[in-house]
Parts: structure tokens; sequence; C-alpha cells
């Protein structure tokens, strides 16, 4: 878009009718601890945004940070963004000076992005102490930056920042800059909870007085620091406001800010809201985990609507109602957010949730009580002796199938295997670790030595050298995470230990249990099922 675009219709005179979504993952959420995007990783997410449907995407501060600048220099050239308008986020001119001459507002307007987003100051004292000016000269800032960027074209967004604190401490004057701001042709005012210290009656009735006094549309920025940052989105919009703010798995700064997932699935689903276009909430799990895939944090199984435990149930109680009817224990439909229910096996489950387990996993167990009972009662022991089966359905499936059919699949017969670790102090202090492993397959007996960082890592190679030649699609499979629990700690080192493998081929992943007197016992059991469960699967038959 050219600077010298023509300005937009004027703002709506009154209240939104509908509700705006508008995520900031790629700026206030990067801001949070540990994560570190790169422009591809920007653009990849700004993508998923937009098939998720929703309306402003925040791209970063271009100007201020070169990372940011590039963002939107190849946003404009690689970016088909279908429902999301694109926004750049920068600050008001500085004190004293005008903003065409500003060369942080030039830069918001050099980055072509059709939305602008301006942070401003809204608690005097603020103002005073961190801007070093008066009151008036923050309003004229506000009022001059708006209706430069309105008569280049743009659209724009205003952040109140700190307003919560500063309209409790000062409500005219805080008011005073909501008015300017669309009194200059902003389009929407956010009231920003900076400190996130806000509890949502607070934030209602706030949002309700200021709803009252101004006209234009208010959004709402939440942070979590009182644990209420969605509650405190909801409120806001209860009491008036018609944009929401919030980042995807609520990333951001200290503990983060309003989930936008959960945000939007509680005004779609329970308040009858439609806030997404495109493909909408059916998308908000698989966006969920694929964004985490890219910050390279993993994904909260907790996480309300789209986390892998949000329909997961574990108690024999539970199992047996959702037998009968699964809506007696599950708020929503979990496909309505792209996510499924899930029956967890455990020493608590009775024959319905193995049934049901069964089902998912593509078994059908109706009227075979017998059988049911002697896996309920296998489940039992095993978890008795320290196994887990929640967080392990390829081993739940593979004892399931060895009752099923009176063996588990049998791609290869081990004959032995062992582990040494050298260290060698004369090396830097180098430590090897070297395993063999011999087994026998239809192939006749191999015999394979494979080295790793740990001898965790050296059995997980010498294994897979052993199998390449019989099974040459294990090459695909890679332990991409790996959990030790030492189960009796009064025991100290005659502890048991449980081992948690997850495995994947990059098309999916599977997790297996192994449970041993000792690390290297417990792992071995977890890494042969892993290869087991992971060759049946992919439908080879053992050679």
């Amino acid at each position: 878009m050219s600077s010298t675009a023509a300005a937009p219709a004027a703002p709506s005179a009154g209240p939104a009718t509908t509700v705006q979504v508008y995520d900031t993952t790629l700026r206030d959420g990067a801001q949070q601890e540990g994560m570190n995007l790169s422009v591809a990783d920007k653009l990849a997410i700004a993508a998923l945004l937009d098939e998720l449907g929703v309306d402003y995407i925040e791209g970063g501060w271009p100007g201020a940070i070169p990372k940011d600048t590039e963002f939107f220099a190849r946003a404009a050239k690689e970016l088909d963004l279908r429902h999301a308008r694109l926004a750049a986020f920068g600050a008001t001119c500085k004190p004293g000076a005008l903003p065409a001459e500003d060369a942080q507002v030039r830069a918001l307007v050099e980055s072509e992005a059709p939305v602008v987003t301006l942070v401003a100051k809204s608690d005097v004292r603020h103002v005073e102490r961190a801007l070093r000016t008066t009151g008036e000269e923050n309003l004229r800032m506000i009022g001059e930056t708006v209706r430069h960027l309105v008569g280049l074209g743009r659209e724009v967004v205003v952040d109140a920042e700190h307003f919560f604190d500063g309209y409790r401490f000062d409500p005219d004057y805080a008011l005073r800059c909501v008015r300017t701001a669309f009194e200059a042709g902003a389009e929407t005012v956010v009231l920003c909870d900076t400190n996130g210290g806000m509890l949502p009656d607070w934030v209602a009735q706030v949002v309700g007085e200021v709803r009252a006094a101004t006209t234009g549309r208010l959004g709402m920025h939440a942070h979590n620091d009182s644990g209420c940052a969605v509650a405190n989105t909801l409120a806001a919009v209860a009491a008036g406001a018609g944009h929401v703010q919030g980042t995807v798995n609520g990333y951001g700064e200290r503990t983060g800010n309003a989930d936008l997932l959960t945000c939007v699935a509680n005004l779609q689903l329970k308040l009858d809201t439609p806030v997404l276009d495109g493909a909408g909430l059916a998308e908000a799990s698989r966006v969920a985990h694929a964004v985490s895939e890219i910050t390279n944090i993993s994904p909260y199984g907790r996480q309300p609507y789209v986390g892998a435990s949000a329909f997961a149930h574990k108690a024999g109680l539970h199992a047996s109602a959702i037998r009968v009817d699964p809506d007696l224990y599950q708020h929503i439909d979990p496909t309505a957010v792209g996510n499924d229910m899930r029956m967890l096996v455990s020493e608590m489950a009775g024959r319905a949730s193995i049934e049901l387990k069964g089902r998912e996993l593509g078994f059908d167990l109706s009227g075979r009580s017998e059988l049911l009972g002697r896996v309920t009662q296998r489940v039992k022991d095993a978890e008795a002796q320290g196994y887990t089966f929640d967080a392990a359905d390829a081993s739940f499936e593979l004892l399931l199938r060895e009752e099923l059919d009176g063996r588990a699949p049998r791609y290869f017969e081990v004959e032995s295997w062992r582990t040494f670790v050298e260290h060698r102090p004369g090396r830097d202090g180098t430590v090897d670790s070297e395993a063999t492993v011999k087994l026998r397959t239809g192939h006749g007996r191999m015999v394979s030595t494979g080295e790793g960082n740990g001898p965790v890592n050296a059995l997980d190679h010498a294994l897979r050298a052993a199998l390449v030649g019989t099974y040459p699609e294990i090459e695909d499979f890679e332990l991409i995470d790996y959990k030790v629990r030492i189960l009796d700690t009064q025991q100290g080192t005659d502890a048991t230990i449980r081992v948690l493998i997850e495995t994947s081929d990059s098309v999916r992943s599977w997790s297996t249990v192994g449970v041993g007197t000792n690390i290297i016992e417990a792992s071995w059991e977890a890494l042969t099922e892993a290869v087991t469960w992971g060759l049946l699967h992919h439908g080879v038959e053992p050679r």
C-alpha cells in the first residue's frame, strides 16, 4: 500500500455489534522467556493464524527491531492472507516531535501494513515519570499521530497502555486519552491491563463506564498475572468491548497473555458469538500444536479446549457414563475445536474404560466380558509394578493385542544386549557410550554395535542398526521425547525406574513405557515396544 493512499472511512459512531479477534503472538507473545522466533518462523505462524480465521495479525515493531522490519518486507511479497489484516505495532511520536518527522512513525508507514497499532500512555503517572512529559503533551502526541496515519490511509488501533491502573488512579485523564484517539480517527481503542492485575468484576465495571462515556469500538488486552486473563477478556466483552487481543497458547512475558484460542472458543461456543472466519475453531487444536512445534515450546496438555488432556477421561465411573452418552462428562463436543475424546487406561480403569479405549484404537470389545476382565486385571497388575498406560497408548495396544491374539506381534527375537560407558580423563573428560545388540529376524542372526550420547542413545542406535536391513521402514523412526521417573525413591539406587519414550515417523507419534530396576533395562523395554508398534502401524509383516 502506498503511504499516500486515501484516508479510510470515519470510525463507527457506536459500539461494535461483532467481536474482532486480534492476535499478537508474533509481537507480545514472542516476548516470552526463552522464545526466539526467526522471520521464517513468524511467516509460518502468520499463515496458520490466517487459516484459523483471525481478523488481525500483529507482526511486530518495524523500525525498532530489525527482524520485524524484515518480516514486513517479506510478508508483503510472501504472505497471501485470505482472512486477516496485517498490523504493524509502534509508538506515538516522541514528546516535542511531529509525527511526519518521527523516524519510528515513518517506519510504521514504510512497513506497508494496512493497519497500524499505536501504543499510547493512558496512565498520567507513566506519562510524567516514564515519558517525562506533561499530560497535555501526551494527548497531543496521541491525537496528531493517529490523525497523521489515518490521513495516509491506515486503519489505526490505539493500545491504551496501563489503562486500568491509570483509570483507577485518574479516570478523567484516562478517558481523555480514549476520546482523543477516537476524535483523531482511531477505529479501535484497546484498554490494556498491562500489569495483569485486574479481576473480572473490576474489568466489567471500568469497561462499562468507558463504554457509557465514549463512542467507537473498545478492545481488551489482558495479561495473566492474576490468572484471570481469559475471564477478564470475557468480562470486557460482556461490558461492551468489541475487540479482543491475545496470543496462541497464552504465550507472553511473565505469566503470559490471554490465551486467544480459549477466548474465541468461549465466545463462540458458550456465548454464541461467531468470531472466526475461514476454517475457524475446527482448526484450533491443529493450529495450537503446529505453533508449538514452530516455537519449540512443548504443548501444555491441560490447556483448555485444545490440550491433549482437555477431553481425556481416566476414572472408571466416568467411562461407564461416557459409554452411554459422551456429553455426560464433556462440556462440549471435542470435534468443535478439532480435538478428540481420549480414554486413559490406568489402575482406576474398569471394564467400560477398557472397552472405550479399545474402540478408540479400532477394536470392538463389546460383549467380550471375559477378555475385558483379563485386560483390566493385567492393567491393574502392571500399574502395581510401576507401569502407566494413560500416557503410553502404544504399549497398551500391544498388551491388548496379546490378549486378543494370544501373543504380541513379533518382528524379532532378542538374544542379548549390553552397554558400557567409558570415561577417559585424559581426553577432556570425554565419556564414550557403546551398546551391542544380538537378535534374530527372518534374515538370520544380527549383531550390531552402536555409539551414542549416553547408553540409551547407544542402545537405540544399535537396535536400529540390527534391524534396518530387515525392516528399512525404521529409518523414518525418531525418538523425540524421553522421560524418566524414579518410583520408590526411598529405595535409593535400588529404586524401580519408569521410562516413557515418544517416537515419531514425521507423520504421527506414539508413546511406550518400560519399567525396570535400572534405567537401561526400562529404556530397552520402551525402545523395543516403540519399534514393534511402529512397524505394525506401517503395515509391515514380520520378516
